[in-house]
């Protein structure tokens, strides 16, 4: 019994000794750059999430080119904040608030010390200035760079899937409330001749 009690514990000194050191390779093997992308990630999710342009913009290269959700493009810093004023805070806007989190799928993929790619998924929360909410299951992919020392986003994308997606979902159920109350409407008016018919004979 003792013998097997000792066993075990080797055995378990020797997986937790493992573990330690594969996390100790992969701290060791993974680039430092990393963190310095995980911080503009970061600044940039919360800047957004508290409607704050001028600070997201400081994430943003000058030169930058945004697709959003809609397929509208936005170059430019002055171009970012022209949708932004538009949308979310100018006499015509369209969202009251807006929130977002972003998953990576994977470790940003580094191109000679400057450059850098990565995608991920996001969950974005809107709330309507006509009271609605949507919840949007969306796809990014993101081009950054590194200029005077900052990493920088270039270029993103963001999209949802076209076949199945909140805006369609509304659309279909819309769409069964015409049905539905088209039929009782037809339904109702058939009634009502039917009982004219009936009392005029």
């Amino acid at each position: 019994m003792k013998k097997t009690i000792v066993i075990l514990s080797l055995w378990l000194a020797v997986a937790l000794t493992s573990q330690v050191c594969a996390q100790t390779t992969n701290a060791v093997l993974e680039d430092p750059v990393h963190q310095e992308l995980r911080a503009l990630r970061d600044g940039l999710v919360a800047s957004m999430n508290k409607a704050d342009i001028e600070t997201s913009l400081t994430f943003l290269h000058t030169n930058c080119v945004i697709t959003w959700h809609n397929a509208e493009v936005s170059r430019g810093h002055a171009g970012v904040r022209a949708y932004h004023n538009r949308v979310m805070s100018g006499p015509t806007k369209l969202v009251e608030s807006f929130t977002c989190e972003l998953k990576v799928d994977e470790l940003t993929a580094l191109y000679g010390g400057d450059t850098g790619v990565c995608f991920g998924s996001s969950k974005e929360q809107f709330k309507l200035t006509n009271g609605k909410t949507l919840s949007v299951d969306g796809r990014w992919s993101a081009t950054l760079v590194k200029e005077n020392g900052r990493w920088l986003v270039a270029n993103l994308h963001a999209s949802t899937n076209l076949f199945d997606n909140v805006l369609l979902r509304l659309a279909k159920n819309a769409a069964w409330w015409v049905g539905f109350v088209s039929l009782g409407m037809g339904a109702l008016g058939g009634w009502i001749v039917g009982r004219k018919r009936r009392a005029a004979k």
